[in-house]
């Protein structure tokens, strides 16, 4: 892959190999994030488990401090009440039976996050096969099957993420965006981190906490001290 020159100049401006302490590498990429939009910043951290094994897998979810820097679409499949509760908490859409046809037959996506009440889990299980793949399934881990839809949405809207292991035992997330500066960045890694590290598999053995990365959408990995 070929990089542009201004890649090639961030590259140069800090030692590749260099592991920084967290509060430095955020320095180290809002300096040489160029890109004239405002660019995504995203952590990978590989992690030393088997993620073919069952009780090795490390996934979970939390609330980022300052957010995303995302305004994420909430989609909420639910009846009744409760689908008057998702209307007022500030769902972007909410039906039933008629939206799920919409997913089906017009392949519609315009939404980020599905919400839906344990009931409807039967008709929202037959597009299983659709939403997997686009990592859209609800599911009770990661509180999108729930009947408490109000705060759901509300946490969504908070900058909700879901962090979950890869086949090759690394977790990608965002961590917000380059305009948030600093701190609110370092704050936002330093939740995730601190999740990761509580999440550990009681199975997972040696060193659990292998590598950490953070990057900008355009530019370079900045290396950073991995902790536990």
């Amino acid at each position: 892959m070929k990089h542009g020159k201004k890649y090639q100049d961030s590259v140069k401006a800090f030692d590749l190999t260099k592991q920084y302490e967290p509060s430095e590498a955020v320095s180290v990429l809002l300096e040489t994030a160029k890109a004239k939009f405002d660019e995504t910043v995203e952590m990978h951290v590989r992690l030393g488990v088997d993620p073919r094994q069952a009780d090795q897998q490390v996934r979970g979810v939390l609330v980022l401090p300052n957010g995303t820097g995302k305004t994420k679409k909430v989609l909420v499949i639910a009846k009744g009440a409760k689908a008057d509760a998702a209307q007022a908490a500030g769902a972007d859409y909410v039906g039933a039976e008629e939206l799920i046809a919409k997913i089906q037959n017009d392949n519609w996506f315009d939404f980020d996050v599905m919400i839906t009440t344990p009931d409807m889990m039967g008709m929202v299980g037959r597009i299983g096969r659709v939403l997997g793949p686009k990592g859209l399934m609800p599911n009770p881990k990661s509180g999108t099957v729930t009947m408490d839809v109000e705060k759901a949405i509300k946490e969504v809207k908070a900058g909700k993420v879901e962090y979950r292991l890869d086949k090759t035992a690394i977790i990608h997330c965002p961590i917000g965006k380059k305009s948030f500066g600093q701190e609110k960045i370092l704050e936002n890694f330093t939740a995730l981190m601190d999740a990761i590290i509580k999440a550990k598999p009681a199975a997972a053995k040696g060193q659990y906490v292998k590598s950490v990365t953070i990057a900008s959408t355009m530019g370079p990995g900045v290396k950073v001290v991995p902790k536990a």
